[in-house]
C-alpha cells in the first residue's frame, strides 16, 4: 500500500475519531458546540476540499472532505443542542468569514482564496474560544487534541505541497492545539478555585 494512501487513511479515522465521540457527547448533553463555529468550519472546509482537488493534493484532501461532512452533521446537531449564548462578538465573526467565503466566490485566485478560506476557518474558532472560557466542561477536548493530529495525516498524505495546498491543515493544527492548551488551563484555574 503506498503509504500517501495510508495517511490518508490514518486521516479519516482520527477525524472519525475525533467527532463522532463529540456527536455522542453533544446527544448526551455534555458538550453544547456553539452554531457559528461549527457552520464556519463545515462550509469553508468544503471549499477547501474541492480547491484541493483541484491542486492535485490527492489522498491529502480526503480529510478535509469527511471533516466538511461532519461539521455540517455538527452544525444541524447544534442548533438544537447548542450554545444558546449568542454575542455580539460571534455575529461579527460569523460576518467576516461570510465576507471572506463571498471575496473567494469574486476573486476565483486560488492562492487569495485559500488565504481567505482559511482566515475564515480561524476565525470561526472565536466563538468557541470566547464560550470555552467560561464554560470549558462545555467542549470534548479529545476532539480538539485529535484533530490537531488528522491534520498532521492529511499534511503527510499530500501528493503536492505548495502554500495554496499546505496552509489550510497548518493553520488547522495550530487553531486546534490553541483551543486545548486553553481549555487545559482554563479547567485547571476553575479545579484550583474550588
Amino acid at each position: 500500500m503506498d503509504y500517501k494512501f495510508g495517511f490518508a487513511l490514518a486521516g479519516i479515522a482520527a477525524s472519525i475519531a475525533q467527532l463522532l465521540p463529540y456527536i455522542r457527547d453533544i446527544l448526551r448533553g455534555k458538550t453544547r458546540p456553539h452554531a457559528f463555529s461549527w457552520f464556519v468550519w463545515g462550509l469553508p472546509c468544503g471549499i477547501i476540499f474541492a480547491a484541493q482537488l483541484v491542486k492535485g493534493a490527492g489522498p491529502g484532501a480526503w480529510t478535509t472532505g469527511i471533516t466538511s461532512l461532519l461539521c455540517t452533521i455538527i452544525f444541524i446537531l447544534s442548533l438544537h443542542y447548542g450554545e444558546k449564548d449568542i454575542k455580539f462578538v460571534d455575529w461579527v465573526c460569523l460576518a467576516f468569514a461570510s465576507i471572506a467565503v463571498a471575496l473567494w466566490a469574486i476573486t476565483k485566485d486560488p492562492v487569495g482564496s485559500v488565504v481567505l478560506i482559511t482566515l475564515s476557518d480561524v476565525l470561526g474558532f472565536v466563538p468557541t474560544l470566547r464560550k470555552s472560557i467560561n464554560k470549558p466542561y462545555d467542549e470534548t477536548m479529545s476532539a480538539y487534541t485529535i484533530a490537531g493530529f488528522k491534520w498532521i495525516f492529511s499534511l503527510l498524505a499530500l501528493n503536492a505541497y505548495s502554500f495554496t495546498i499546505c496552509l489550510y491543515p497548518l493553520a488547522m493544527i495550530v487553531s486546534n492545539w490553541l483551543l486545548v492548551i486553553l481549555l487545559m488551563v482554563r479547567r485547571s484555574v476553575l479545579t484550583a478555585s474550588k
